[in-house]
């Protein structure tokens, strides 16, 4: 009976409650009439206006408000390029209809807002988050964008971060490992990117491959309502004469919103070798030359499709291709105790590379929700031909050879994610991911005859197919305590990799197999605290694994130039990392870090050198340990007056220890950096970029003293429309000078690209003013990066 009452009590109450509750609907539209989809709509309660209540307007401008008790409110409705609207007071006693139009800020928007040059930055536990969308750049690629990050060196050998090399760069999420990084960096338009992330210690959503940082770089996505665009153009001049162009439009009305990008670049630059070492008797002195101007064709593009607020589906897509033709000029001087011999020989290239990614996606959206169901595929191609022949010149003999080479590589990879927003102070993630990854490569070595015809060598020939599946499981949360935040993951993944190998031996066709199956866990945590209003400090972990990429574990062996050839391992396995960092920070700003990374398994490029023969060879190679230490000191250039940037030093500790390959590296290093800009008269803005370094250990090679300085000059014209920048880069090159010690010899080395690059760059913006912003999915592609296809 006591049950029964209360039931009737429960069912009474909740019936008058349902009769005391109410709904506020409306449609939001412009000055024209036009609905405004997206738009924010907040009810605040007056007597509780620290619980207000939101939604967002529907593709039609209309919004509902529901479950509303009975009082008094204020309504606020905005919009980004459009006045804030507020009603600041009315009673509800009974649904209510309250239709809004909102206003254009347009003629006073340059007022208000104050952006500035240089990105908005800001360190987390987890990453180091550069924001472009709040600050006026005339920089105009994304080599001067990297140069603005503190502690990233964007030097003539690429990007370095705490003096690791291994940096992988990915486009809102996409790799580009198959891409010339110098080339990326001087064509990629700064005018699309909405901001960079530095991601020294990678969470559980990440995959778990990598030693190195992953820098991404998210795109604008629906930042103007309406069709807006951009056309850039750049000559220069290097190895020669260099250029390129692009084209890139992008609309957002309603429920649909769609972008496209066209580039084409033709870069020119150098890349120089000179190693001098010793056999036994003899001085082996060899000079490479090696001319770069590859043609290189971009076209990409994206849909989407927002259904309503809160589901939409889209897709993307993007094929590049890039032709590499060029002859390496290779002289040797051979030395003896008696006599000189001269050795000239050419290695001709001829490689064409394609690579098409298709990526649809569905993606959830709420408050508390988020759902993202991703599909990702990759067909990679690369043909390659390289003939290494005596030039007539050449006073001594040499056999000439040719290798064809094709591959193909196929990646078909789906994803999950899911993230559940119970609260401003706690989050949870988690999702599942599958790549299924088919590589075949063929090499075809030939020898010159007595003739000069090209038979085919069988023995020295092989076809190498790799069959790979990895599966992977994650969930992370994050939480806020006060002054605390943590975040911890775990990530499992199990990855079964199947490497067949058809070759010639002893006459007969020969095929082996190596299975090798990995299951691991891969732990992530990191803790942060505001000690005061400036000051915070966070402590970080994680567990990373570094694949071999395709290519490495292939045989093959193909000879750069009469004395020194590059081989395979298919004996290489996975390397596993533990890093630690310490972060401290001011103002949110990165001030002082300290970090530790223990290698088990290294992956390493050992160069070895035979006396019996005289030749080099360089192949990949597991070594038991190694150690890195880094220590990284910060600090802002603005309390010198007109002047904004960064200066710094990094100091680098690394240690190769193998019993093996009877192996004993071990360094000290110090770096200082500077990153400036400062404004001219007539609103010019010089920036400058320069770094100096005491040495440096990289892999076997132990570099001397190094140097780089860059700077430019910026300008806007047309009412900020067009960007105007002439850079000049490589000012300061000393290059890449040190010592290799092979176990039974040593050798001097100098590695020095292109001197003196002079850049014009001219960027002109279209199209609407305003618009909103919308979110970027991060897209995986940790198989791309794995095929590793220089050229």
């Amino acid at each position: 009976m006591k049950f029964f009452t209360r039931s009737i009590f429960i069912m009474f109450f909740g019936i008058l409650t349902t009769f005391s509750q109410h709904k506020i609907t409306g449609k939001i539209v412009d000055e024209q009439n036009q609905p405004l989809p997206f738009t924010n709509i907040i009810l605040y309660k007056i007597v509780d206006e620290a619980n207000p209540q939101g939604t967002v307007s529907d593709d039609k401008g209309e919004y509902t408000l529901e479950n509303i008790a009975s009082g008094n409110y204020s309504l606020e409705i905005s919009m980004l390029g459009f006045e804030i609207e507020k009603i600041t007071a009315f009673q509800l006693n009974a649904n209510k209809t309250i239709n809004i139009i909102l206003k254009e800020e347009s003629q006073i928007l340059n007022e208000i807002v104050v952006k500035s040059k240089r990105p908005v930055i800001r360190q987390t536990a987890e990453k180091l988050i550069v924001d472009l969308e709040k600050s006026e750049m005339i920089n105009t690629s994304l080599q001067d964008v990297m140069r603005k990050i503190p502690g990233v060196l964007v030097t003539n050998n690429g990007i370095s971060i705490a003096g690791n090399s291994g940096v992988q760069i990915l486009i809102n999420g996409k790799t580009t490992e198959y891409m010339d990084v110098e080339t990326l960096l001087r064509d990629f338009p700064a005018d699309n990117i909405s901001k960079i992330e530095v991601v020294e210690q990678p969470g559980a959503e990440y995959q778990a491959s990598g030693t190195g940082a992953i820098i991404n770089i998210i795109l604008k996505k629906n930042v103007r309502l309406g069709t807006h665009g951009s056309a850039n153009v750049w000559v220069g001049e290097d190895e020669g004469l260099e250029y390129g162009t692009g084209f890139s439009i992008a609309s957002y009305k309603n429920k649909l919103n769609w972008q496209a990008n066209v580039s084409h670049s033709q870069p020119t630059f150098r890349n120089d070798l000179f190693l001098k070492r010793t056999v036994v008797d003899t001085i082996y002195d060899q000079t490479t030359r090696e001319p770069f101007d590859p043609v290189n064709n971009t076209i990409s593009g994206s849909l989407d499709y927002y259904i309503n607020d809160k589901n939409s589906i889209g897709l993307g897509g993007r094929w590049n291709n890039r032709i590499s033709t060029r002859t390496v000029d290779n002289s040797t001087n051979i030395i003896k105790p008696t006599t000189t011999e001269l050795l000239l020989t050419n290695n001709t290239f001829d490689r064409n590379r394609t690579d098409l990614n298709i990526n649809p996606y569905y993606e959830y959206k709420s408050e508390t929700d988020r759902l993202l169901i991703d599909f990702n595929y990759v067909d990679f191609r690369s043909n390659s031909t390289n003939t290494l022949f005596e030039t007539l010149q050449s006073p001594e003999p040499f056999d000439d050879r040719k290798y064809d080479q094709d591959g193909t590589y196929k990646i078909r990879t789906y994803r999950l994610d899911y993230t559940k927003t119970f609260s401003d102070d706690f989050t949870w993630s988690a999702g599942s991911r599958f790549a299924d990854v088919t590589t075949d490569n063929d090499l075809q070595s030939y020898k010159a005859n007595a003739a000069e015809e090209f038979n085919l060598l069988a023995n020295e020939s092989s076809r190498f197919i790799i069959d790979e599946t990895i599966f992977a499981l994650y969930s992370k949360v994050n939480a806020k305590f006060g002054k605390w935040s943590i975040s911890g993951g775990l990530r499992y993944e199990s990855s079964n990799t199947d490497g067949t190998t058809t070759f010639i031996k002893n006459g007969t066709l020969t095929t082996e197999v190596q299975k090798r199956p990995i299951k691991k866990i891969f732990p992530s945590a990191s803790i942060s605290r505001k000690f005061n209003d400036v000051i915070g400090g966070s402590l970080s972990y994680s567990y990373r694994i570094q694949r071999p990429s395709y290519t490495s574990l292939n045989s093959f062996a193909t000879f750069l130039d009469p004395f020194s050839a590059e081989e395979g391992n298919p004996n290489l396995t996975p390397s596993f990392t533990n890093n630690y960092q310490l972060n401290l920070t001011y103002n949110k700003q990165p001030f002082f870090t300290v970090g530790y990374s223990k290698t088990d398994d290294a992956i390493f490029d050992l160069i070895r050198q035979d006396n019996a023969t005289a030749q080099i060879r360089q192949q990949e190679v597991n070594v038991e340990n190694n150690a890195n230490w880094n220590f990284r000191l910060f600090a802002p250039l603005s309390f010198i007056k007109g002047l904004d940037g960064y200066t710094g030093f990094i100091v680098t500790n690394s240690d190769y220890q193998s019993s093996t390959y009877n192996l004993a590296l071990n360094q000290w290093n110090l770096f200082w950096f500077i990153q400036a800009s400062y404004e001219l008269p007539w609103d010019v803005n010089f920036e400058v970029s320069g770094n100096y370094g005491t040495g440096a250990l990289e892999g076997q090679v132990e570099v001397d003293w190094l140097a780089e300085l860059d700077f430019s000059f910026g300008k806007k014209f047309l009412d900020d429309k067009l960007k105007v920048n002439l850079g000049f880069n490589k000012m300061l090159n000393r290059g890449f000078i040190g010592n290799i010690d092979f176990g039974n010899g040593r050798a001097e080395v100098e590695n020095n690209g292109s001197r003196q690059n002079v850049q014009l760059r001219m960027v002109y913006s279209f199209g609407s003013q305003f618009g909103k912003k919308k979110s970027n999915r991060k897209t995986n592609n940790d198989e791309e990066d794995r095929i590793n296809d220089n050229s």
